[in-house]
């Protein structure tokens, strides 16, 4: 994990290997509105934090998940979709479930790092919203999923937002554990998927890499 000369933990996301951390500072700036600093989570990024920040990010199909720990006073979102190939149908299930067990086990294992402890995390979810015309129901699968691998690795969630045909923006402050949901239902927000969009291309066309380890359980 990167740290600062404070206690505050840099941002960090996963580079087009998928599995390398680099420094994402520039996606940070001042929320006037709010009164605080700002932090993007763009798709495939995942961000950790015990400063009082708002952790930022807009969801079509893709999923977060924002995790905290109150007693140590960390946080983290992630922001992740599980591959599906050109013709739309899924792929191979262990290479997509790999995938999604990457985005969500990264995250928990740095706040496991930072001493947060497995049962004291606190877990809400967000996402999976079907935006698109394809026939393929994509965030139905990424809600499916996060919810099915929540249950697996026995934790608990807090509350879930998923499904539906709108995007959404959420707003998650880790050092009180206040999420705020704001479905985009104008057809001008979508251009606030771009993003997404992108990624979902890249991520067809590119294997995961590496084995992913599972954090142990208590």
């Amino acid at each position: 994990m990167l740290r600062s000369t404070a206690t505050s933990v840099l941002s960090i996301k996963t580079d087009r290997r998928l599995d390398a951390p680099v420094i994402m500072d520039k996606r940070k700036y001042f929320d006037p509105k709010f009164n605080k600093t700002a932090v993007r989570v763009l798709p495939g990024d995942y961000y950790i934090t015990n400063e009082d920040e708002m952790l930022v990010t807009v969801l079509g199909s893709c999923v977060t998940a924002c995790i905290r720990d109150p007693k140590t006073g960390f946080g983290g979102m992630n922001h992740f979709m599980l591959p599906s190939s050109e013709d739309g149908k899924w792929g191979k299930t262990a290479a997509a479930m790999r995938y999604g067990n990457h985005a969500m086990e990264t995250l928990i294992n740095e706040l496991l790092k930072s001493g947060c402890a497995k049962n004291e995390l606190e877990i809400k979810v967000f996402g999976g919203g079907n935006v698109s015309s394809s026939k393929v129901k994509i965030g139905t699968q990424n809600g499916k999923f996060v919810l099915n691998y929540l249950q697996h690795e026995e934790l608990d969630h807090e509350a879930a937002d998923l499904g539906g045909p709108y995007a959404r923006r959420i707003h998650f402050f880790p050092a009180t554990g206040i999420v705020q949901r704001l479905l985009l239902r104008r057809k001008g927000d979508t251009a606030l998927l771009n993003d997404e969009a992108a990624y979902e291309k890249r991520i067809r066309s590119q294997p995961v890499q590496g084995e992913i380890e599972l954090f142990e359980k208590d």
